[in-house]
């Protein structure tokens, strides 16, 4: 649980602020300040609360933050709630709780501890589940992963031999399928993946060398993760342009097929669009709609982004090709969405979000989106529906999220945008006809 407050810039105004928890003997984990982008006199404070689901230390909690209210206002105090299932299907802003998310790039760490499965632990049906050294090769890409930290390198991993076929099989019979089945954005960039990024059957690329292609493509990096997250940390990542990989492989013993996101997928499906600005843009947006959001819209969004970044396809010159990940990662896919074989719908948001979905089996259905663009438009337009009392912007300059709920945030992005447009007039005025 955590608390956002801002107080004074003054003597003791942080100490009487935090009288409310010493009273009622609710312990602080960590305290973090900053100043008040839109008030230079105040400062903002976020706290990490000890809190158990005890009704006794519930109360407790509520007289805490009732006093902490009227010390600094009613307005200037935030709870964040980890998951609350009491807010699924109300206004957010009913109680001024929301469901926690991150607002600096480097608080992704806190995802780390945060997976619902752990890399090594395979189910009784997987391929390797009795494999002890392909199990222990899990662990090892998963301890990797458990321990790295924002701002680090992504270590360097030597495949062995076995992992390498695996990758070999899989990268060349996919690339023979890519000029006739994927959309034209992706088979772009794969030429410069293979130029830049050491993209062959003989060589699995490492994240790092990959992480800084996307850097300088579109402003996306990577970021190996310990395994399954929740669609709600998952999704928290698109917002900061960062995808959360893995860097292990399926096993050998059906080197096309495989029950979870392994480096093929996430190198071959998903990396090549990252490289692409309207594909960039459009996963951000995703991103930016859930934070914040309630555990129903959170589902809604996952949906959406299993039937546009997993699965995607999208019309070009009357062709239907392929932009989804798990459409261009797995052979039987790629050649199933494009057939007529399966039922192919138009893109409506308030349809996809309600559709369900098979996880393990082939796709029965996709929505085709007229382009990138369009189907940004429409996600924006269907985001103003999630009940949450801001809006919420990412500042690459500061790889932070900035919450437009106040008039001097509106104000202030007003003048950052006016600031650009004179920019762009000046270049314009330069052009020669």
């Amino acid at each position: 649980m955590s608390v956002v407050f801002s107080v004074k810039n003054e003597p003791s105004a942080l100490v009487k602020a935090l009288e409310p928890f010493q009273n009622n003997g609710i312990n602080l984990t960590h305290i973090e300040s900053r100043p008040l982008s839109e008030d230079p006199n105040k400062y903002k404070f976020l706290v990490n609360l000890e809190k158990d689901d005890s009704s006794e230390k519930e109360e407790q909690f509520q007289n805490a933050i009732a006093e902490l209210r009227e010390i600094c206002g009613k307005e200037c105090v935030q709870v964040l709630t980890r998951s609350d299932p009491s807010l699924t299907g109300k206004s957010i802003n009913a109680e001024g709780e929301i469901p926690w998310f991150p607002i600096k790039i480097s608080e992704l760490d806190r995802f780390a501890s945060q997976i619902l499965s752990y890399g090594s632990e395979l189910d009784s049906d997987h391929p390797g589940f009795t494999d002890e050294v392909y199990r222990k090769r899990r662990k090892m890409f998963a301890d990797i992963a458990f321990n790295y930290k924002h701002g680090e390198p992504i270590p360097v991993v030597e495949y062995n031999e076995a992992e390498l076929e695996t990758w070999r099989q899989v990268f060349t019979k996919l690339s023979t399928l890519f000029e006739t089945h994927a959309c034209k954005e992706f088979r772009n960039v794969w030429p410069l993946l293979v130029e830049n990024c050491d993209y062959n059957k003989d060589t699995i690329p490492q994240l790092q060398r990959v992480s800084n292609f996307l850097k300088d493509c579109t402003g996306f990096s990577l970021r190996p993760v310990a395994g399954l997250l929740s669609s709600r940390d998952f999704l928290a990542g698109l917002a900061f342009r960062v995808f959360h990989s893995t860097q292990y492989i399926r096993h050998g013993a059906k080197p096309f097929y495989t029950p979870e996101p392994d480096v093929c997928h996430e190198l071959i499906g998903h990396v090549p669009l990252f490289a692409n600005p309207e594909f960039a843009a459009f996963s951000q947006e995703i991103g930016l709609a859930s934070l914040g959001a309630p555990d129903d819209w959170i589902e809604k969004l996952a949906t959406l982004y299993w039937f546009t970044i997993e699965f995607g396809v999208c019309n070009e010159n009357e062709d239907l090709k392929a932009y989804g990940a798990g459409c261009l990662s797995s052979i039987e896919e790629l050649e199933n969405c494009i057939s007529s074989k399966s039922k192919k719908l138009p893109f409506e948001v308030d349809n996809i979000v309600t559709t369900p979905y098979p996880i393990t089996t082939i796709q029965p259905v996709y929505f085709v989106a007229p382009s990138f663009n369009e189907a940004k438009r429409k996600v924006m337009e269907w985001s103003q529906q999630i009940p949450r009392p801001f809006t919420a912007h990412y500042n690459p300059y500061t790889q932070s999220v900035e919450l437009i709920n106040k008039r001097s945030n509106c104000i202030k992005m007003i003048r950052d945008l006016a600031n650009e447009m004179k920019t762009l007039e000046d270049a314009v005025m330069k052009l020669v006809d």
